[in-house]
C-alpha cells in the first residue's frame, strides 16, 4: 500500500481495501467545489460535497451529493420519514464527524451515522472527495462508497 496521509478518512479506506488517489489544492474559505474542481482539473460535477445535516429531532446524517448541485432538505425529510431536515452549524458538524467544515468525510466518522448518496453519482467513472481534511481530496470509485458505507441512495439534488 502506498504511504499516504493519514487522516480518519484514510485510515477507514485503506482498511477497507478502498484504492483511493490523493489530490491537494489550495482550500479558500467559502470556495466549496468551485475550487477544487478548478485547481484539480475535473468537472464539478465529479467533485462530491460531503453535508452533515440533522433532522427536527436532532440526529445527525450525511449527504454526499455533487458539487454543482444542492440538496432538497425538503425532498429528504420526506425519503428520511422526519419532519425537517437542515445544515448542522458548523461547530455541530465538527462534534458529530470529527471534522471541520470544509474537511469533512464520510469516511472514519466520530459516530456513526445515515448516509444518504444521491443516485446519480453512482454513474461517474470516479469521484473526488473530501479525504478529512481541507484542501484534500481522494479519487475513488463511486460503487466503493456503496461496498462500505452501505448508503440510501436517493434523488434529492436540484441545480445550484
Amino acid at each position: 500500500m502506498t504511504k499516504h496521509a493519514a487522516t480518519p478518512a484514510t485510515l477507514f479506506l485503506a482498511r477497507h481495501g478502498v484504492a483511493f488517489t490523493e489530490h491537494h489544492y489550495e482550500y479558500v474559505e467559502h470556495g466549496g467545489t468551485a475550487v477544487s474542481s478548478a485547481s484539480l482539473g475535473v468537472p464539478e460535477h465529479e467533485v462530491v460535497k460531503t453535508l452533515v445535516m440533522e433532522t427536527d429531532k436532532g440526529e445527525p446524517l450525511v449527504v454526499l451529493m455533487h458539487g454543482d448541485r444542492k440538496v432538497s432538505t425538503k425532498e429528504l425529510a420526506r425519503v428520511a420519514r422526519v419532519k425537517r431536515v437542515f445544515p448542522c452549524k458548523p461547530e455541530d458538524a465538527t462534534r458529530h464527524s470529527g471534522f471541520l467544515v470544509g474537511g469533512c468525510s464520510p469516511f472514519g466518522t466520530r459516530k456513526p451515522m445515515p448516509v444518504y448518496l444521491e443516485r446519480s453519482i453512482l454513474a461517474a467513472a470516479r469521484i473526488y472527495i473530501n479525504g478529512g481534511r481541507r484542501g484534500y481530496l481522494v479519487g475513488i470509485a463511486p460503487a466503493e462508497i456503496v461496498r462500505v458505507l452501505s448508503p440510501v441512495l436517493v434523488e434529492v439534488g436540484r441545480e445550484e
